[in-house]
């Protein structure tokens, strides 16, 4: 019979680990998402892609459809030429909801809210709901898939905050 102490001391051991192993990679994540975001600001759109799998997915909730990051960052790409030219100021933050995390792969549920500012001073805000699958490879975190699910609104955002 299992000594129920040393079973609790392992199950406690065990947990506490887990806890502080997604802890930290939680505060990696955070990093990651926030220096992806400033690459959208900066209009670096090598760094931005470079936050991406060679072979990642996009999975859009919009279009009914899903393909390869290379076809999805070929379109984006002109709004990061505009960007880093001064034709207009752009940004992106994510909140997250759900995290699923271990010290090299991550499920992340949550929105994104996309601002740009054209020229003449006007805003436009585009939030979504978004499902990211990433793993960390030599040390380094990759989005391995994007879905970006619906629109969203401000309301859910704001409560998401």
């Amino acid at each position: 019979m299992v000594n129920l102490k040393n079973f609790l001391c392992v199950t406690l051991l065990l947990i506490t680990s887990t806890v502080t192993a997604n802890d930290n990679t939680t505060k990696e994540l955070d990093v990651f998402w926030q220096q992806l975001s400033e690459t959208v600001t900066n209009g670096d759109f090598e760094q931005y892609s470079a936050g991406y799998h060679e072979d990642a997915i996009l999975v859009s909730g919009f279009s009914k459809n899903s393909y390869s990051i290379k076809q999805a960052l070929a379109r984006w790409k002109q709004g990061f030429d505009d960007t880093k030219n001064g034709k207009m100021k752009a940004s992106v933050k994510f909140v997250w909801t759900k995290r699923f995390v271990s010290d090299n792969t991550a499920h992340e549920t949550g929105m994104f809210k996309y601002s740009t500012t054209d020229d003449e001073g006007i805003t436009e805000d585009f939030i979504a709901h978004l499902t990211t699958l990433s793993v960390k490879k030599n040390g380094k975190w990759l989005i391995m898939m994007e879905n970006q699910k619906s629109k969203a609104t401000q309301q859910e955002w704001d409560a998401a905050q």
